[in-house]
């Protein structure tokens, strides 16, 4: 028998399980008020810009002086093969003398035997000396990108000067200062400094402009009826990061760049010393070469002269043919030391200018107005 009063529990109402869904986008903008790291990274950018274009002039500086060594190098192993070929004549017309002696009776088979052996020896360094003519012109044909053709020489009343200022101190101060090996290490030094301020910033805190808008919508049936809630927001404000403690990692990050700071130094020293060294190897290389110019000067007069005179004791008798052929070798030989010694100098004042910093195209024209385009070889 039922109780009016009970309710059984399927007469009453049936409970569905709560729903919820929500969706929405949001669109987060930050900028930068305050990082000092990023101010150390710009002072940064502008160093390597400026060892960028240090190491441009590097670039350009050193084309020039390796033009400049291979067309020297060509003229003088021409002179070289010319002085070789003369050595070769004279030596030969001794061989020849030597031969007609011993037919005659007048000398021994020892006597035809030496002169053969020179001879010999006369011919492989003519060998040797036109390989490196060749060698040296291919080596001028690597770097302009075409047969070099006729090369003019030095003239023959070409005056080599004295270096401007004239006193080498003076050029070891340039060199020390304004050198682009200085120049570039100095580039480098500096970034390895600002490096240090860099990692140092990682202890600093930043602060951020930063900006929020959005929208969500949601749907739930949590309340027993459906509802729906869309909602827009934006936010501005300013955000503060203070950094407390990253385990080590920005102190470890300041030593090793303190240690680079300090090898970048060492590096600018380094290229410092080597440009004072450069620059008194070179001013000595043109002072020296001036002098021993000016001695070969003589010696080639000298030899022109003792020239002269075996010709003329050949045609009286008191010379012989040999003596002859001797004193034109000795002339070939004085003018191919009197073109090294030359062309040496001239390399020297490019290498001094370069030293400093101050080698350009005006250096290279005055080295033009010095060579004899008549004289071509």
């Amino acid at each position: 028998m039922w109780n009016k009063n009970e309710i059984s529990a399927h007469d009453g109402p049936t409970l569905s399980k709560p729903q919820f869904n929500s969706n929405g986008y949001q669109l987060t903008l930050s900028q930068p008020l305050f990082r000092w790291q990023n101010w150390v990274s710009y002072d940064q950018s502008k160093m390597q810009v400026a060892q960028a274009e240090a190491n441009f002039v590097q670039a350009r500086q050193d084309l020039i002086l390796r033009v400049a060594q291979a067309y020297f190098d060509v003229i003088y192993a021409v002179e070289n093969l010319k002085a070789v070929r003369a050595n070769k004549a004279a030596i030969a017309q001794q061989l020849e003398s030597a031969k007609k002696n011993f037919e005659v009776g007048t000398a021994t088979i020892t006597d035809s035997h030496e002169a053969q052996a020179r001879f010999d020896l006369a011919s492989a360094q003519e060998i040797a000396a036109e390989s490196d003519f060749e060698v040296k012109q291919h080596a001028l044909q690597a770097i302009i990108g075409k047969t070099p053709g006729k090369l003019a020489t030095t003239r023959k009343d070409a005056e080599l000067t004295m270096p401007q200022p004239s006193d080498m101190n003076q050029w070891v101060a340039a060199a020390e200062k304004d050198s682009i090996t200085v120049q570039v290490q100095q580039a480098a030094a500096d970034i390895a400094a600002r490096e240090v301020d860099k990692q140092r910033a990682g202890h600093y805190p930043t602060l951020d402009l930063v900006a929020n808008q959005g929208h969500s919508k949601s749907f739930s049936t949590i309340s027993g009826a459906p509802g729906s809630y869309d909602t827009d927001y934006t936010n501005v404000g300013v955000q503060l990061n203070i950094p407390l403690f990253q385990g080590g990692l920005t102190v470890s990050r300041q030593r090793e760049a303190a240690a680079n700071r300090s090898a970048a130094q060492s590096g600018l020293d380094a290229a410092r010393r080597g440009a004072a060294l450069a620059a008194r190897q070179y001013y000595l290389g043109v002072t020296n070469g001036l002098a021993q110019v000016r001695a070969l000067k003589a010696a080639l007069v000298s030899s022109q002269s003792a020239l002269e005179s075996n010709k003329l004791g050949y045609e009286v008798g008191v010379r012989i043919n040999i003596d002859v052929l001797n004193a034109e070798n000795q002339v070939y030989v004085t003018r191919r030391d009197l073109a090294k010694a030359t062309l040496d100098t001239l390399l020297a004042q490019l290498r001094l200018k370069a030293s400093t910093g101050a080698l350009g195209e005006d250096d290279v024209a005055q080295i033009n107005a010095l060579l004899d385009p008549s004289s071509a070889l």
